[in-house]
This record gives structure tokens, sequence and C-alpha cells, in this order.
């Protein structure tokens, strides 16, 4: 099916403008559908919002998600925890049992001044003790779902330094968990922008990954970012940026937008005793604990 096609129409749909009178029925239409808060919303009168973009990425009040400073890392965003967990031989879980690797998602370790950007020739477990940085420390990974009805910013989930930016424009397939269920590999084959650097313990990034009918992704700090387009490019291509002047990233700062549900996968270097506060299938808010350090 032409994914891309659809999700771009589905785009423009989103930014058609309503009149007046239909804003509230089709909004609380919405609303009802898929469960969304309204009451959080800094805007809660539907008649402010002109299109349904602007009521997906709509801001919440200031203070309806308070960021826990106990934690060393707290989530990017409301959602659903896929899977988290220790990474192991080069190997992610998108969900139980179901896994992707990790060269084929990050790709070509360049932002570390790599000799070669032909990664065949290595195993996934060469290619993640490339990857680390700390010899004493793990590789750990957290990803969450956000679903239609869920806030649909996210923001910094640590203190770190963002040094570089990949954009893979790959596939826009559903990553709905009962899809993530039964396609081996499914974050490998999407678009997705991956931000890479470090924080106080070592490797740290943070992947926006595209899905059916999310328009765009944006980024407020990388405004050439451009998803979603109709060029054509060749499987596993893959356009770079290097950030001139490193980005001070903030706990809890306003990072990125979807314009509709998608995904975060998180993967960073961390000290071996880092223990994660969450479990599989979770609903989770934007601020609340990703993990802590014993």
């Amino acid at each position: 099916m032409p994914l891309k096609a659809m999700s771009r129409l589905w785009g423009r749909f989103n930014e058609l403008e309503l009149p007046i009178f239909l804003r509230r029925p089709l909004l609380s239409l919405y609303i009802w559908m898929f469960g969304c808060r309204l009451d959080e919303a800094e805007v809660e009168d539907l008649r402010h919002y002109r299109n349904l973009g602007e009521f997906f990425r709509r801001q919440l009040k200031p203070d309806v998600r308070p960021i826990d400073d106990n934690y060393v890392l707290t989530s990017p965003s409301d959602g659903k925890i896929l899977h988290y967990g220790r990474v192991e031989n080069g190997i992610l879980e998108q969900v139980k049992g179901v896994t992707y690797s990790l060269r084929g998602f990050l790709g070509p370790q360049t932002w570390r001044d790599a000799k070669s950007t032909n990664i065949n020739h290595i195993s996934d477990t060469e290619y993640q003790e490339e990857l680390g940085m700390q010899p004493d420390h793990d590789l750990f990974h957290c990803i969450i779902y956000l679903a239609p009805g869920d806030y649909h910013r996210f923001h910094s989930p640590t203190n770190w330094v963002l040094h570089h930016r990949r954009h893979f424009p790959g596939e826009l397939l559903s990553v709905n968990p009962g899809i993530a269920r039964w396609i081996q590999g499914l974050f490998n084959f999407n678009e997705r922008a991956v931000y890479t650097g470090t924080w106080d313990h070592g490797f740290f990034s943070m992947c926006a990954v595209g899905a059916t009918n999310v328009g765009s992704i944006k980024i407020y700090c990388d405004e050439d970012l451009k998803t979603n387009t109709r060029s054509k490019y060749p499987e596993g291509a893959y356009f770079d940026k290097v950030f001139q002047s490193s980005i001070q990233v903030a706990k809890g700062s306003m990072f990125g937008e979807f314009n509709l549900g998608s995904t975060i996968v998180l993967i960073f270097e961390a000290p071996k005793g880092f223990q994660f506060k969450v479990h599989d299938g979770q609903k989770i808010r934007f601020g609340q604990a990703l993990g802590t350090l014993s």
C-alpha cells in the first residue's frame, strides 16, 4: 500500500481549516473516540483549534506534567511502554520476543569518526562494543508508543549534549503494538530521525520514529529536518547533520512533535546498576520516572 502518499494526504487533511461551527462537534468526536484529556490542555475551548493538526499538537497547562527530579531519567512523552531493558549482543526487542538490530537502527557510527561506513563486515555484538564509550557501563533501551489520543509533543528525558542527527527516509508502517508483534525489525524499516550525543554516563540517543498517518516529525532545534517527502531514495539511505555547536538539552525541555501517534526510542549507556522504574505495557506520562542509578 502507498503508505507514504496516504500519510501525506492525511497530513494535508489535518491542516485544513475547519469552519468554527464544526470545530466543537468534530473535535469532541475525536476526544470521545481516543480518550483525550481536554482538561489538561492549555486551551480547552475547542473553537480555538483551526484544524485537527493543531489539536494533535496541543500544549498542556504549565504544571500538569511535573518533572520527577528524583530520577536521572524521566519519560520524554505520554504513551505506553512497549519494551525496555539491557541491550545484549547488539539486538533490541521492539516487543517481547520480536527483535531488531542495533546497527540497522543507528547505522554506521560516523559521528565517532569511524573509519568505514560499511557495517556489514562486523557482527551485531562488535557494533555494540564499538558504540560503548565507558568500558564498565552497559547499553540500555526503552520504547514508548504514542497512541492517537496522547499528548503528541515530546521532551528531553534528561540533561544531555546533542551532537548529531541522522535521518532515515524509510517506510511508514504502523507502529501499533499489535503490528509490532509480528513484523520483525519494524523500527529498522520506518522513517526515523536519530539524535545522538552524550550525557554524564556516556552515549545517549533519542529517536523519533514515523508511522502511518504521521504527516511529519518536527524537531524544534533542527529546522532542516524534512520528513515524509515525495523524494525517492534507495533502501538504507540516510542523511547526516553534524551540529557545529553542540546543543545543551535540558531535562524536560520541549524537543519535538508528531502530527499523530508514533514512537520514541531511547538508547543510552549507563552504569551497570541502572534500574528501570517501569514495566511492559505501562501507560506513562511525560515527566514521570523512567529509570534511576542505584
